[in-house]
């Protein structure tokens, strides 16, 4: 089942429910509602808000559901697993939220463009993960500039400034922005 299909099949396991949820999905859930990526995904990060008990179940349910029909769901697919980026985000994310999806009972937004490629560029520095879904967004030059200083408070390793410049030079050189 691909991410879209999931989240349409959860949005009606909670209508059946009678239960709602809005929240902020990101990750690569919410790059493939956006359709900046078409991959499939293990999870749906939720950064806010923590999830209700119900719709904990609600997703756990879900996931045996469609193992047994032979998908391969995590119990935990739908977590909170990202809530702590919240404390690093840039004052203000909660007005440049933007909309990914709206089903009945089921509501998802994601971070701004400049929010998300915060936390994609921070991934890949950090874990040097998701170099693919930061070559998919495709940060123009400008970008990466202006994110640049964001990064580089992001730990206080004395090494960590010149490894995400690196870092981020690397993507940019992929990208074609120059040398």
């Amino acid at each position: 089942m691909s991410p879209i299909a999931t989240i349409k099949a959860f949005d009606r396991l909670l209508a059946d429910r009678d239960l709602t949820f809005e929240g902020v999905a990101i990750g690569g859930t919410a790059l493939v509602l956006l359709g900046v990526i078409e991959r499939a995904t293990k999870d749906c990060d939720i950064l806010w808000p923590e999830l209700p008990a119900e719709i904990v179940q609600a997703a756990r349910d879900f996931a045996r559901a469609t193992t047994l029909a032979g998908e391969n769901l995590r119990d935990d697919w739908f977590n909170n697993g990202p809530a702590s980026l919240i404390r690093d985000l840039s004052p203000g994310w909660e007005q440049r939220l933007q909309p990914v999806f709206a089903g009945h009972s089921l509501v998802l937004r994601t971070l701004g463009r400049s929010d998300l490629l915060c936390a994609k560029l921070f991934a890949l520095c950090d874990r040097q993960i998701d170099l693919t879904d930061c070559l998919a967004l495709a940060p123009s030059p400008r970008e990466l500039r202006d994110v640049l200083p964001w990064l580089e408070d992001r730990d206080a390793n004395p090494d960590w400034p010149s490894h995400v410049r690196s870092t981020i030079a690397d993507l940019g050189r992929r990208l074609g922005h120059g040398s």
